[in-house]
């Protein structure tokens, strides 16, 4: 297959993925301050939060933050942002493992890491 045939038939899975790991950091980055979603403060390791200078929910509108500005580094500078995401999802789902609590929710993040790693390599193609 000719290389901008195949560009031309990944592009359509790469704006997929790309909108995924853009918009969804951002709502759930966005959730860390309302928490319509779920109750994130239950998914901070309880080690970690004997460690916090400041209450569980100020941790998490941190992490809120640091969500949003993954996505939009995902929607400006995809590849980047795919590796950062990639990472980010890998740190959640280590920690939740360590934990031994919602082992579901880590093996997805592990899955969406993938996914999000895959970003980033598809993007140094399109």
């Amino acid at each position: 297959m000719e290389n901008s045939t195949l560009n031309q038939s990944i592009k359509p899975v790469f704006n997929l993925l790309k909108g995924t790991f853009g918009i969804v950091p951002i709502v759930a980055g966005l959730d860390k301050f309302t928490n319509l979603l779920t109750n994130w403060e239950e998914y901070i390791h309880p080690g970690v939060v004997g460690m916090l200078p400041f209450s569980p929910h100020v941790f998490m509108m941190i992490v809120g933050v640091i969500e949003i500005i993954a996505g939009v580094i995902v929607l400006k500078k995809t590849e980047i942002g795919g590796y950062i995401v990639a990472a980010w999802l890998t740190l959640i789902a280590l920690t939740l493992l360590v934990s031994l609590k919602y082992m579901d929710v880590a093996v997805r993040d592990l899955v969406m890491a993938i996914s999000a790693f895959s970003l980033a390599r598809i993007a140094k193609f399109i």
